[in-house]
């Protein structure tokens, strides 16, 4: 692998910048009444893929472009390779701990007297005092470990009196990890793989390839039960979420190997992998179905050929023809992903422990739509005046 850093490719930023902006739409879909089929998740085991349940898995996707790039800028700095496996780590450990808490903020009770919003409130509080980048910001750096030390504080406190469940006697537990949980182990995996193996595209292939044969002995019933001391590893084990990644991952590598000698011919090839992955998943949706929730290979297979057809698309239209301006507005939510991410879980308990709710009609059908985007607009642009601040969380 080489150590000169990387140029860096506009587009993965932008399409970030997309997919983020999207999910908060499609994320706030539930305080909306009469929302059209087309934009809501399918239901469980339903054959049928709506808006929303594409937009996860292109995200996982953006993922897997990134990590090369990642990996390689911090080669170019000379990073020892276990400070580089030691970050990966850490930053995956950070993501499934904010799912988890996530998580359980739905399905809380009571906790000292805390109710639902007040909890995420805090919660929020606690992420973004951990996690917040201090050091570019205007706090005074003998603040820095109080805030974090804080932050720890206010979380543990939240996980040891947690009650959850219909009747509260749930314990805080890791259900299903969360969004945020899913894409640090799907990152965690692939990152690794990576760095391991310098990168060797034949690798990432076989990796990629791998996870899609687990998916389709997952759907199948084929694989055995995983013993229950492994039982945390069951996202990597059923093979859909991590593949999604690890398609993005060689996505990049084979851009950057080909692009070199015709770039042309790069793109060709991805346009070449993105439809053959969409003719496999419509063609196989007669075996198991196009479904989210219990994630079928069709599934997996169809929008990981939408994420190489939109890798394409916003490479030619942002990279080639330059036509980037129209997204300059939404660029924060790709360059401050986190902090764009977690801004919702302030301002829904805010919204609703303050009383403040939109008038009705605003809440409906297609106005409701579009005031909907426009919340999700308004995060982003406050997200980027948070960078503007030096305010900017970082895992």
């Amino acid at each position: 692998m080489s150590t000169t850093k990387p140029a860096r490719i506009a587009s993965i930023d932008l399409l970030r910048a997309l997919t983020m902006l999207l999910m908060i739409w499609v994320n706030d879909f539930w305080t909306l009444t009469r929302t059209p089929r087309w934009l809501m998740h399918a239901k469980p085991n339903e054959d049928y893929i709506g808006f929303p349940d594409i937009i996860f898995p292109l995200f996982l996707f953006v993922v897997g472009l990134s990590i090369p790039f990642a990996i390689q800028n911090r080669m170019a700095k000379g990073e020892p390779l276990g400070m580089m496996a030691k970050h990966i780590m850490i930053r995956s450990l950070s993501l499934l701990i904010i799912g988890v808490f996530m998580v359980n903020y739905e399905t809380h009770h009571d906790t000292i007297g805390l109710g639902k919003w007040l909890w995420c409130l805090f919660m929020a509080i606690g992420v973004l005092l951990i996690w917040m980048l201090w050091e570019k910001s205007t706090i005074p750096v003998k603040w820095h470990k109080y805030l974090r030390l804080l932050g720890w504080i206010i979380l543990a406190v939240l996980a040891i009196f947690y009650k959850g469940g219909s009747d509260g006697t749930i314990a805080m537990r890791t259900q299903w990890w969360g969004i945020l949980g899913l894409i640090g182990w799907a990152y965690a995996i692939n990152a690794l793989v990576y760095l391991f193996s310098n990168g060797n595209l034949i690798i990432i292939f076989f990796l990629w390839l791998l996870f899609n044969a687990l998916s389709v002995g997952d759907a199948l019933d084929f694989l055995p039960n995983m013993p229950s001391s492994l039982a945390y590893f069951s996202t990597w084990y059923s093979g859909t979420i991590p593949a999604f990644t690890a398609a993005g991952v060689l996505a990049t590598i084979i851009f950057q190997k080909m692009s070199k000698k015709n770039k042309t011919g790069a793109l060709s090839v991805l346009l070449v992998f993105g439809l053959i992955n969409i003719a496999y998943g419509l063609l196989t949706r007669s075996i198991w179905g196009i479904s989210k929730i219990p994630s079928t290979p069709s599934w997996l297979a169809v929008c990981t050929g939408i994420g190489f057809l939109c890798f394409v698309f916003f490479y030619y239209v942002v990279d080639v023809e330059k036509k980037n301006g129209w997204a300059q507005l939404i660029l924060p939510a790709g360059t401050a992903t986190l902090t764009c991410y977690l801004i919702p879980y302030f301002t829904y308990p805010i919204r609703n422990l303050t009383g403040l709710h939109l008038p009705d009609f605003l809440n409906n059908g297609s106005v409701g739509l579009l005031s909907s985007f426009c919340f999700a607009l308004l995060v982003v642009i406050f997200t980027g005046w948070l960078q503007t601040k030096g305010f900017t969380l970082k895992l």
